[in-house]
């Protein structure tokens, strides 16, 4: 899964001073294009106070609900591939920029509202949130603990605005709970990993109320102007700029019906429809669904049971699993076959260089079948040396013209070696998509040619899933822009060789 969260409300606070006159704590820049973070000393005067430091600090609130929808169901929020990246993006407009400095992310204690304020020159916009005022509700006004959304403390407590560490419940005791990134040359976008911050929000381990983003709080403090660092907001023109959040977590299928290997460890899938939904299947007089760990047997065999070339394997099948959370109406099972297992087998591989095999799920006791398939099981490839790649064509298969942005979608991707010899033959035949278990897909913006979701290789969000007709992915259309024109392109990992395949089928729009 990639999935991107565009920030639903953003702003920042500051205490600037005005025509050296008085602070503009009351002011507030919701609307604005940006979010500005700097820190100034001794560069206006207020009063007969010298050695003045005015700061900015941004604050930002995702709806975290579409991954509240899936936990539990779908995703596992402490996989090992879980990952959450809060992304902002550098907006150069030839102001100055500081350099050598470093940006911390903290989880907000209290909620801040947006604001509809917009002038950045002289600050004369007055609403909530500002550096004095996080929110009012029903003319309720709440405060910040200190100004500037300053308070910082243990998770628990009641009287913050910042959470700086505590106790998550995941074994580690006492622990930070910011994020830093450290920025060299100042022109570099912000890429902090956030995901102990959000699994903790969604475990409600952490309020809902969203980020703040400021200089470190010695760079805040010391005697140094750092003057500004600019990040485009969520009311940039370019969608691709506004500050998101990236979802990756493998939740592929890699089902090996059509490409299993003697002495390489695969899986086998099985899918139960009822009235084409996904059901668990039911068994016995009580029709309960069957579900769990160890819940079914697969059978493996081949030959005539009694004669001397039989060969059978016996083997445990669970319903499938995607992190902790068991799929409804998927089973699988994961093993490998030696191809030295038996003698008859041996023989039957040395001649055919493969074995075919009929495949029985049924009832753990062994008294109901639910599934009867076959299996060809093939030796693994070895050629004499050879360094050219395949010459592939690459198809998506059911791509419409125009989806809707709330939509989520399969794609069907159809992949066909066009160097590969064809067998004649009398009758029609249906052309077999090649499968390869290393592919994923990137998605472009057609006219800027910006990339929106990248190749994914490290923690497999892009990664396509297999089974007996091809490869698939499912996306969320939310996560492109609507009223944008997008475009396919593939990676294939093959051989040792990385294959790119870009402009792949037509381009697609995303309407709202």
């Amino acid at each position: 899964m990639y999935r991107i969260l565009t920030c639903s409300s953003d702003t920042y606070i500051t205490n600037k001073i005005i025509n050296n006159k008085f602070r503009a704590e009351d002011a507030n820049v919701g609307q604005a294009g940006t979010i500005d973070i700097f820190k100034l000393y001794n560069e206006n005067s207020s009063g007969s106070i010298t050695g003045t430091i005015e700061v900015s600090r941004g604050l930002l609130k995702f709806d975290l609900n579409p991954l509240r929808q899936l936990t539990g169901s779908s995703l596992d929020i402490n996989h090992s591939s879980f990952k959450c990246m809060l992304k902002m993006y550098d907006v150069y407009g030839g102001q100055t920029t500081p350099s050598s400095f470093k940006l911390i992310v903290f989880p907000l204690s209290k909620s801040f509202d947006e604001g509809i304020g917009r002038d950045i020159v002289n600050f004369s916009d007055l609403d909530s949130s500002n550096f004095i005022t996080a929110s009012v509700i029903d003319d309720t006004v709440t405060l910040w603990e200190h100004t500037g959304a300053a308070k910082e403390g243990l998770l628990g407590s009641n009287d913050l605005d910042i959470i700086s560490s505590g106790n998550l419940s995941d074994g580690s005791g006492v622990a930070n709970i910011w994020k830093s990134q450290t920025f060299s040359k100042g022109s570099e976008d912000l890429s902090i990993n956030i995901t102990t911050m959000i699994s903790a929000t969604l475990a409600s381990q952490i309020p809902d109320c969203g980020l703040r983003v400021s200089f470190s709080g010695t760079q805040e403090t010391d005697d140094r102007t750092r003057f500004v660092k600019r990040f485009a907001s969520k009311n940039s023109t370019r969608f691709s700029k506004r500050p998101k959040i990236v979802v990756t977590y493998d939740d592929s299928v890699q089902d090996h019906h059509t490409v299993f290997f003697f002495d390489v460890t695969g899986s086998l899938f099985l899918n139960n429809f009822h009235r084409g939904n996904p059901t668990n299947i039911l068994s016995g007089t009580r029709r309960r669904g069957i579900s769990g760990s160890n819940c079914m047997v697969l059978k493996i065999f081949s030959g005539v049971n009694g004669s001397g070339s039989y060969f059978a394997k016996q083997l445990s099948a669970s319903q499938h699993q995607v992190g902790i959370n068991f799929i409804t109406g998927v089973y699988s099972a994961t093993f490998a076959i030696s191809e030295f297992e038996s003698s008859s087998l041996r023989e039957e591989i040395k001649s055919a260089g493969s074995a075919t095999f009929t495949t029985v799920w049924s009832s753990v006791d062994d008294t109901v079948g639910y599934y009867t398939g076959s299996l060809v099981v093939n030796t693994v490839k070895r050629t004499s040396f050879e360094n050219s790649p395949r010459r592939l064509f690459v198809n998506v298969t059911n791509l419409k013209s125009t989806y809707v942005s709330s939509e989520k979608t399969r794609f069907r991707v159809f992949v066909q070696d066009v160097g590969k010899k064809i067998v004649a033959t009398k009758i029609p035949i249906e052309t077999v998509s090649e499968i390869f278990t290393d592919m994923h897909y990137r998605i472009r913006d057609f006219e800027t040619d910006d990339v929106i979701v990248p190749f994914d290789t490290e923690s497999k969000g892009t990664l396509l899933s297999t089974d007996s007709k091809g490869m698939y992915f499912d996306f969320y259309m939310d996560s492109l822009a609507p009223g944008r024109t997008y475009i396919f392109d593939f990676l294939i990992k093959d051989e040792g060789t990385d294959l790119v395949f870009s402009n792949v089928a037509a381009k697609f729009d995303i309407i709202r």
